[in-house]
């Protein structure tokens, strides 16, 4: 167990969206609202201020959420590096989100509320990665929401890996598909869910941000390493 209150550094992608950047805020507010404890929001790519700068002016124990849908670069190299830059190899970091339960159904309601139909070919929209780790974490996401919705779900990508969204959505019309809709495993608006929304598809849901759930499950990443862990044997 951690001695004291640790700090959770909630840690996000950065986007030059307004709109995004809006959602990582809102995100970490209500986190610190759930948890009662002192929350930081850092940016490990594009904005300021960057894991490390506030990994460095962090005082005390340090418990390090990633909010991001997969385990790719971002959570397995370059989040430590930074904390590394920053002298706070004793930080631990928590899983990424993507398993967690409450994000697969939080895409199940955005569907639904975006006006998904029983019997809609189902399209699961990503950022995409290159990294063969994060690569199965996202075909297990389009298992869990296959099981979810009952239906096949087909991976496509916004960047990064092929097919495309909007090349996805006209495959499956010319097999023959009359209606598709698109899932959004992204946290928050931007660059890659507008291009989710220009695939053409008959329904788009929006991001997975903001809704409670998220912040619950950064909160149980956080409180889940704050608990003892099992002595080793």
């Amino acid at each position: 167990m951690l001695n004291h209150t640790p700090t959770l550094l909630l840690a996000v992608h950065g986007t030059r969206s307004p709109r995004g950047t809006a959602v990582a805020h809102s995100l970490a507010l209500r986190v610190a609202e759930i948890t009662h404890r002192p929350t930081r929001l850092a940016f490990a790519d594009v904005l300021d201020p960057t894991v490390e700068q506030v990994a460095a002016t962090t005082p005390g124990p340090l418990v390090v959420v990633p909010a991001f849908l997969t385990s790719g670069y971002h959570v397995r190299t370059d989040i430590p590096h930074q904390l590394a830059l920053a002298g706070r190899a004793d930080a631990v970091i928590t899983p990424a989100l993507g398993d967690h339960p409450a994000l697969t159904a939080t895409a199940r309601k955005r569907l639904e509320a975006a006006g998904h139909r029983p019997g809609d070919t189902l399209v699961l929209g990503c950022a995409g990665t290159s990294d063969p780790h994060a690569q199965t974490e996202l075909d297990q996401a389009a298992q869990r929401l296959s099981q979810q919705m009952d239906t096949p779900v087909h991976l496509a990508y916004a960047a990064t890996n092929t097919p495309t969204v909007t090349d996805k959505v006209t495959e499956l019309r010319t097999a023959g598909h009359t209606r598709i809709s698109v899932a959004a495993w992204l946290l928050a608006p931007g660059l890659f869910h507008d291009r989710l929304s220009d695939s053409g598809a008959d329904t788009v849901a929006a991001p997975l941000c903001p809704d409670a759930a998220i912040a619950h499950a950064v909160a149980d990443r956080y409180l889940s390493a704050c608990l003892p862990q099992p002595a080793r044997t």
